[in-house]
C-alpha cells in the first residue's frame, strides 16, 4: 500500500478559485512541520500546479528511485513536496489534457511517490468539483482520508461556491474538518491594522449553516507574499524559520492544532 506509512492525509479543497488555496495548504503544512511533524504536500491541481513555487523549489526534479518518485525535500527534510510542476520542462507550459489524462496522472501520483514515513500528508487540490476530485476519492476509498479543510473568502460569491464543495463531500462521504475564511481583512503593512476590505463572517456563517467547524479567518498579509518570493535570498534562514516570526504564523498555529485535534480523535 503506497500511504502505509502516512499517518492523517488532509485534502484542501475550494469551490472557487483565486480563494488562496493554495497559499492555505503551505500554511498548514508549515504550521505543522513547525510542531515537529513530518509533512507531505501532494499538489494535484494539474493545470495551475503552484506548490514548487510556494516552498522556493521551481528548479528541483523530481528523481525515480528503487520504490517509486522521491517528492522533493524542503528546508530541514521537515516537508516533502510532489506536483506535476516539477515534471514540467518549464513553468509557463501550460497543460492542457482531457479528463483520462488528468485521471492517469491523479492516480500514478497515489500510487508512484515513495513518500516514506509522514505523519501528515496534505493534498492540494483544484477548485471546484472536477475530475481530479473524483479521481482522489476513488483512489482514497480503501485508505480513508481523516478530511478535508474547506477554504472560502467572505464574499457571498465565494461562499455560494464553496456551499457546492460542501455538498461534494457529502455525495463522496468526505469528512469536513472545517472551514477556513481566507482573506478575512487587509493587515497594513506599516501600522499592523486589519481592515475588512471584502467583509467578514461568511465562512463562520457557512459553517453554522453545515453544521461544520469554523476553523478560523485568515487576513491577507503583504508580508507573507514577499516572504515567498524572496525566500532565495534569504540566505542560510529555511522558509519554515521565517514562518515562525510571521505575523500569520499563530493564526495557523491554532487552526493546526484544531486540525490535529481532529485527525487524532478519528
Amino acid at each position: 500500500m503506497p500511504f502505509e506509512d502516512i499517518k492523517h492525509i488532509v485534502l484542501v479543497l475550494s469551490g472557487k478559485g483565486g480563494v488562496g488555496k493554495s497559499s492555505v495548504t503551505t500554511q498548514l503544512a508549515l504550521s505543522l512541520a513547525a510542531k515537529g511533524n513530518q509533512v507531505g504536500v501532494l499538489d494535484i491541481d494539474l493545470t495551475g500546479p503552484s506548490m514548487p513555487r510556494m516552498f522556493g523549489a521551481e528548479a528541483k526534479t523530481v528523481v525515480q528511485g528503487p520504490k517509486g518518485w522521491l517528492p522533493v525535500s524542503i528546508g530541514d527534510g521537515k516537508i516533502k513536496v510532489m506536483s506535476l510542476g516539477f515534471l514540467l520542462n518549464d513553468r509557463g507550459d501550460s497543460v492542457v489534457w482531457r479528463g483520462p489524462k488528468k485521471t492517469a496522472m491523479i492516480r500514478q501520483f497515489c500510487t508512484d511517490v515513495a513518500w516514506g514515513p509522514l505523519d501528515y500528508l496534505i493534498i492540494d487540490t483544484p477548485p471546484g468539483t472536477s475530475d481530479e476530485h473524483i479521481s482522489i476519492a476513488e483512489q482514497f476509498q480503501d485508505v480513508k482520508p481523516d478530511g478535508a479543510v474547506v477554504v472560502t473568502t467572505p464574499q457571498a460569491v465565494a461562499t455560494a461556491d464553496v456551499r457546492k464543495e460542501l455538498n461534494f463531500c457529502k455525495k463522496v462521504e468526505m469528512n469536513v474538518l472545517g472551514i477556513v475564511e481566507n482573506m478575512s481583512g487587509y493587515v497594513c503593512p506599516h501600522c499592523a491594522e486589519c481592515t475588512n476590505i471584502f467583509s467578514s463572517g461568511g465562512g463562520k456563517v457557512m459553517a453554522e449553516e453545515f453544521g461544520v467547524e469554523f476553523l478560523g479567518s485568515v487576513p491577507i498579509d503583504p508580508k507573507f507574499g514577499q516572504m515567498i518570493e524572496t525566500q532565495k535570498d534569504s540566505g542560510s534562514e529555511s522558509l519554515l524559520e521565517q514562518y515562525k516570526k510571521s505575523g500569520l504564523y499563530p493564526v495557523f498555529t491554532k487552526i493546526s492544532d484544531r486540525v490535529i485535534e481532529k485527525c487524532e480523535a478519528k
